[in-house]
């Protein structure tokens, strides 16, 4: 969207494809040698908060739907529509590994079933939906959604550590802590990210009017800088957990990576609130209106991207310079690659928009 107090969220969305895009593309082309700087792990780092940040925002979008659902038709109606969402996204997620495996032949059929990005969204949404429901207020919901993203974050170094998981079947086993390669993300703590984002917005759902907007973000910018403080703090200090990985299992990690994304977020609202208000100058309004639109048009096209994107970077398409690039080069790579996935988005945009203005054909009645 080009107006409207919803492009910020798009432009968000857009700059978290980017990240993904760089983190794929960092981890499947760069060469080996390169691999041990401190550029690459760094990189690395930032690379990572794609996956949160695309979790975060998906929860804050179901809640934004949600709100709007049950102004027309009814909370339970809301509650509906965010499950059904969640699990179309989760199925998804089981087509996208059946089109990994036609297009890369040679794979066990057993990858069918491994956990991704989209089974765990898929899967949080749907719990957020009912979370959601659970609440008949506005403050009800923010304090639920918050208390599900500090349990799920809480629990992960216990959860990960427990032998009680083992005695799951062996499936479900995959969803709730890493299981070799049968696991990219986990519900524990990824489930975390998008239950914190529904909180958020259903605070943003509920601001109206252009005050009450403002003191909304503020607080969730707010609300961020104290996360990433107590994330740090907590990080220097003697951890809770007998077991635990700081860049993997950490509620510290968590709380620096979700203070980081809302901080962004909020970033992203300002300049966004400083260009409809024109203000800040003219530099900066020409500055946000030179990047915001293919931000926006990026995040719009979002899911479509990631289909096609991750068998392009990974696939036989690139097999060529597959870990063959050193770290400037896997940069220059980056940055054309992300050129071609935006031009993909203009022409299946064109396209669709061609298709709709297409004129029907309509049957002519018989004449005698």
């Amino acid at each position: 969207m080009e107006n409207g107090r919803l492009a910020y969220i798009d432009s968000a969305r857009g700059l978290a494809v980017l990240l993904m895009i760089g983190a794929h593309t960092l981890d499947a082309w760069t060469r080996p040698d390169a691999r041990n700087t401190v550029a690459f792990r760094d990189a690395t780092v930032l690379g990572g908060f794609a996956a949160p940040l695309f979790l975060w925002l998906a929860g804050l979008g179901a809640a934004l739907a949600a709100a709007r659902t049950a102004e027309r038709r009814g909370s339970r109606a809301a509650v509906e529509t965010v499950c059904r969402r969640g699990l179309q996204i989760f199925v998804l997620g089981l087509l996208f590994r059946l089109q990994a495996l036609v297009l890369t032949p040679g794979g066990p059929l057993l990858s069918l079933f491994r956990v991704d990005i989209l089974n765990v969204m898929g899967l949080a949404m749907a719990g957020a939906g009912l979370v959601w429901g659970a609440a008949r207020t506005a403050a009800g919901r923010v304090w639920l959604l918050s208390l599900a993203a500090t349990a799920f974050a809480m629990a992960t170094p216990i959860v990960r550590a427990s032998q009680a998981v083992e005695r799951l079947p062996v499936w479900l086993q995959w969803y709730i802590r890493p299981f070799g390669d049968m696991t990219t993300f986990t519900l524990f703590p990824w489930a975390a990210f998008l239950f914190a984002g529904g909180a958020a917005g259903v605070l943003v759902a509920v601001s109206r009017g252009e005050q009450t907007e403002r003191r909304v973000h503020g607080a969730l910018a707010a609300a961020g800088a104290a996360l990433v403080a107590l994330g740090a703090y907590t990080a220097s200090r003697p951890a809770l957990y007998p077991a635990t990985s700081f860049w993997t299992s950490s509620p510290a990690w968590f709380a620096i990576r979700l203070g980081t994304l809302m901080i962004t977020f909020e970033t992203l609202y300002g300049l966004e609130a400083a260009v409809r208000a024109q203000a800040g100058g003219h530099t900066l309004r020409a500055f946000v209106r030179a990047w915001r639109t293919p931000l926006a048009r990026l995040g719009q096209a979002s899911l479509f991207i990631y289909w096609i994107h991750v068998e392009l970077v990974y696939g036989y398409a690139s097999w060529l310079w597959r870990r063959r690039l050193p770290l400037g080069g896997t940069a220059v790579a980056f940055l054309g690659f992300s050129a071609l996935m935006y031009a993909a988005v203009v022409l299946r945009d064109g396209v669709a928009s061609r298709r709709r203005q297409r004129p029907r054909a309509f049957a002519q009645p018989a004449t005698a």
